[in-house]
């Protein structure tokens, strides 16, 4: 009879298992390959085996918020997503590139909102007049989130100083930090099992109006909005401190309670040896 120390079953064990595993999960593995690439729209699987020119606008995109968010090309540029003979028919709905004047209203079938601010604007006002558009700060491919990195000397210069650009951002950063801080602290309270969909409301409502801001460029328009936005976003803060206090309290009230069940174990030990 042939004894096999414990190290060598294992051994052997792992090898069956690997085996097994191979045989089952082999002859599939190209079917698992095929359906990731058919999950990929026919614009992506056309455009990635092209030259430079034209793959690089994938490469960009995959990087983008619009990707983060599964936003693909035909919701944009229309067209027939799973036909390649009809990906690029205007009976599809393609639209292709559009004008530089038409690039707010192209943007604008999903961002309305944020359409009419930078209408409104003096950017908006200089569309076609040399004035920027959607794509000359957020991108057209690499499409950037909004944020206070996009106001910056990289971005503002392309086509003034950074001056006015610069007082802007200064007025809204403390805004932003605190939007961050309080986003943050509701996550938590969120994990942590607290009803937190009314702080959640109120909060997507401070930030909306926040980034209405993004498109004004009227300094002291933004430092007067900017602040009043503190002051809601304080309210928000406000009602976290409370949830923050109760939940001490509680924390309080139950080591307390774990303190005075031991105290009065420990009584009745040493009372129980006393008069035994």
């Amino acid at each position: 009879m042939i004894f096999r120390s414990r190290t060598g079953q294992s051994r052997i064990f792992k090898g069956v298992l690997s085996g097994l595993l191979l045989t089952v999960f082999l002859p599939i593995l190209p079917s698992l390959a095929l359906a990731q690439e058919q999950q990929e729209i026919v614009c992506i699987q056309c455009h990635s085996g092209l030259e430079e020119k034209y793959s690089q606008p994938v490469k960009l995109w995959r990087s983008s918020i619009h990707a983060v968010n599964g936003i693909a090309c035909n919701a944009c540029h229309g067209g027939d997503p799973k036909d390649m003979a009809n990906a690029m028919n205007p009976a599809r709905g393609f639209l292709g590139v559009p004008g530089e004047k038409d690039i707010p209203a192209f943007c604008g079938r999903c961002h309305v909102g944020v359409t009419k601010d930078y209408l409104s604007s003096a950017h908006g006002l200089a569309l076609g007049k040399g004035g920027p558009t959607c794509v000359t700060c957020h991108g057209s491919h690499l499409v950037r989130k909004v944020s206070l990195e996009l106001i910056s000397e990289k971005y503002c210069t392309q086509c003034h100083n950074f001056e006015r650009a610069k007082l802007i951002k200064d007025a809204m950063l403390e805004t932003e930090l605190l939007i961050v801080a309080i986003d943050g602290r509701i996550e938590g309270f969120k994990n942590q099992g607290t009803d937190t969909g009314k702080l959640e409301q109120s909060l997507f409502a401070v930030r909306n109006r926040f980034h209405t801001l993004f498109h004004d460029v009227d300094v002291e328009k933004v430092k007067k909005e900017s602040t009043q936005i503190n002051g809601e976003l304080k309210k928000i803060d406000n009602v976290l401190q409370g949830l923050d206090d109760a939940r001490r309290k509680r924390k309080i009230a139950g080591a307390c309670a774990v303190a005075g069940a031991l105290l009065a174990g420990l009584l009745f030990h040493l009372l129980r040896k006393t008069y035994a």
